[in-house]
């Protein structure tokens, strides 16, 4: 019999428990344990829930952290604290940690899985990333053998949901927003999603396993969708491409480069064709080569599902008697590349006077800084301007930045509207 404490009874936590009931005979069968599940920490013992059982629940988290016949706690109820301070009572008092929690793991993921390999216990998080896509575990076992030099991911529903709704319906980016939170595919305060920051702290803890080496928020260039426009999806289109948020790590000679931002890509790219509220993570490797692993990012079972794996590999391991065997795998200490010395293509769309010699001026401002380009879009838009869309042929950001300053003082644009890195994944 392995009995678990659950800390929290939300949307994961609820799904934990009703995957551990509706196929517990399955369970028992792969892992040869009883699982039961004992205590279960809420905030109101009075409120009304959407799932029973035989187990106890409790406003008290001691009551869980401190019972020596739980042996595997599971955190659910999100943020830094007070998770970190349960989850590391937990291992100190010898107990087995699993968490859904990927701010809590982008902040402090160091600490608590140093905590883990002193308790000689496992902490597990396959839930922290990509909702139901098993991610982690294929990145620190079945990926192992790789010495992996690309990931690059969708890994935010809410923007993806946004992007794919302007994508196919045309409509601008307030209104989908509206929409998505009237959904509730978006907080009420979307900024962690839309600015980047949730994609962000995943693609921190993805990379620090991937690369073998330490990534924190910091270490990441975010930036977020709320200056895509429909006219970029159009032009985007028109080129043959289309508009994700992507979350990309390269392992690169000079060193790790992280970054989220909007990107164009191929309609024939693999992630071109993620849409709505799935994720998929893209990932290149030296042996296998190309891979995607794509499913539902979000949700109660989902989510739930990635959790309960990961219980049912704990309690392998201490039937084993093999727990803490593969918890911190961060052995290198990989430099972090600066945002000028990333290289693309770029996207650069501009309102200008429609005036002769326009074109060639800018041809000749981005010349100067040794940037040529690929392709070149010009629309008339009344009133003698002229938006101009430029694609560049790949070039450093240090050198576009250095361009777009002089595009910039140049009398005869109006505006500098958007630009949008291009991303082939390879």
């Amino acid at each position: 019999m392995i009995n678990i404490g659950i800390l929290g009874l939300g949307t994961v936590g609820t799904g934990v428990i009703q995957i551990l009931q509706q196929n517990a005979e399955d369970i028992q069968t792969r892992t040869e344990s009883k699982i039961r599940v004992k205590k279960v920490l809420v905030r109101d013992l009075t409120a009304p829930r959407q799932i029973s059982g035989d187990f106890e629940m409790t406003d008290n988290a001691e009551d869980i952290l401190s019972d020596p016949e739980i042996d595997i706690v599971v955190e659910v109820i999100g943020g830094i604290e007070p998770a970190r301070t349960y989850i590391l009572k937990a291992l100190a008092n010898q107990k087995n940690v699993i968490t859904a929690n990927k701010d809590l793991l982008a902040e402090h993921g160091q600490e608590l899985l140093t905590a883990a390999k002193e308790a000689g216990k496992d902490l597990y998080f396959e839930a922290s990333v990509a909702g139901g896509i098993p991610i982690i575990a294929a990145l620190k076992q079945s990926l192992a053998a790789n010495r992996l030099t690309a990931l690059v991911g969708i890994i935010n529903g809410t923007t993806n949901y946004i992007l794919t709704a302007m994508s196919e319906q045309g409509r601008d980016y307030a209104e989908v927003l509206a929409e998505a939170q009237k959904l509730g595919y978006a907080e009420a305060n979307p900024a962690s999603d839309v600015e980047g920051l949730d994609a962000a702290r995943k693609l921190a803890i993805l990379a620090s396993i991937a690369f073998n080496s330490r990534v924190t928020l910091d270490d990441v260039y975010v930036e977020g969708i709320s200056k895509i426009t429909r006219e970029d999806i159009e032009y985007a289109n028109e080129l043959g491409c289309t508009i994700k948020l992507l979350a990309i790590a390269k392992h690169q000679d000079e060193g790790i480069e992280m970054r989220v931002h909007p990107a164009i890509i191929p309609k024939t790219h693999p992630l071109a064709s993620v849409n709505g509220v799935f994720n998929a993570i893209f990932v290149v490797g030296d042996a296998v080569g190309e891979t995607m692993f794509y499913g539902r990012g979000a949700g109660s079972l989902p989510t739930g599902s990635a959790v309960v794996s990961d219980i049912m590999q704990v309690v392998r391991n201490i039937q084993s008697n093999s727990t803490s065997a593969i918890n911190c795998t961060c052995y290198q200490d990989l430099p972090i590349k600066e945002t000028d010395s990333f290289t693309t293509a770029f996207y650069i769309r501009l309102l200008v006077k429609d005036e002769p010699r326009v074109l060639a001026t800018l041809a000749l401002l981005f010349a100067e800084a040794e940037i040529s380009f690929a392709s070149i879009i010009q629309k008339p838009r009344g009133h003698q301007e002229a938006e101009i869309v430029l694609v560049t042929h790949p070039c450093r950001e240090g050198k576009l930045q250095e361009a777009l300053e002089s595009v910039r003082a140049y009398s005869k644009v109006l505006n500098v509207q958007n630009m949008i890195r291009f991303e082939d994944g390879r």
